[in-house]
């Protein structure tokens, strides 16, 4: 049950701090639910991973879809070198999900040592 509040606080966290941070911020949201909810360290890292994974290739999915795909047809051909918008979108949302779940263990072995 912690592992679905997390994800799911996770994302609120990282939606709401998008709102006025910037693009870093879910590093922040990753950071406050892995400190405050106490979980394995692994655990802590896979639910704020799937909660910005989720959320961010959500958000860019619709984002690219209300525009036909213009943008991420672009950034495909920069990066990739392939016409393939839904990888970039997919790419966003993994390096999304890294940023937070690395900080999201970073902060909870942060916590155990600080019990300690």
């Amino acid at each position: 049950m912690k592992f679905i509040v997390s994800s799911i606080i996770t994302a609120a966290l990282a939606f709401a701090f998008g709102l006025f941070l910037p693009w870093w911020s879910i590093a922040l949201a990753g950071m406050l639910t892995g400190f405050f909810i106490p979980q394995k360290l692994s655990l802590s890292f896979l639910s704020a991973f799937l909660g910005v994974f989720l959320f961010w290739g959500i958000m860019s999915f619709f984002m690219s879809y209300s525009n036909d795909h213009i943008l991420a047809k672009r950034i495909s051909m920069l990066v990739i070198k392939r016409n393939s918008p839904h990888l970039i979108i997919l790419l966003t949302a993994f390096l999304g999900g890294i940023t937070s779940g690395v900080s999201a263990t970073t902060a909870r072995a942060f916590a155990v040592l600080v019990k300690k």
